[in-house]
């Protein structure tokens, strides 16, 4: 049969592993402020592959990149592997190319309806047909 004191020490030893296990280094962390230009950019690459990856989805894409001999699912694949500048560099140029940018129409009705509203609201008065509002 065991003494109290023996069931004691026993107790101590097994408290003093357990504290002496918890004191074995874990590994380091580091604590940093993350900017607002940091998850801007690494938010931009996601929306920059989610455009790119939109577009090869339509039939016209996939049509000419079958017609081209480009296989639609190894294009996806070199999409998922491209950098962020590289993405950035990509949506650059495909914003500048006819298919992929904004149409003279377009921009016309855009400024047609800028021009409107600001008639309506009384701070330009560039069509005789509208009423503003003061």
């Amino acid at each position: 049969m065991s003494t109290p004191c023996s069931v004691t020490r026993s107790l101590c030893i097994l408290v003093a592993a357990a504290i002496a296990g918890t004191a074995l280094p874990a590994g380091v962390a580091h604590a940093a402020m993350v900017g607002t230009p940091a998850i801007l950019a690494e938010q931009q690459v996601h929306v920059d592959r989610g455009q790119l990856l939109g577009a090869l989805e339509r039939d016209e894409v996939r049509e000419k990149l079958a017609a081209l001999g480009v296989d639609p699912v190894q294009a996806k694949e070199r999409v998922a592997a491209l950098t962020a500048e590289e993405l950035q560099a990509l949506n650059a140029r495909m914003a500048d190319m006819p298919a992929g940018g904004i149409d003279a129409l377009g921009a016309v009705v855009l400024v047609f309806l800028v021009l409107l509203f600001t008639d309506i609201a009384g701070y330009t008065d560039v069509f005789p047909f509208v009423k503003s509002r003061r």
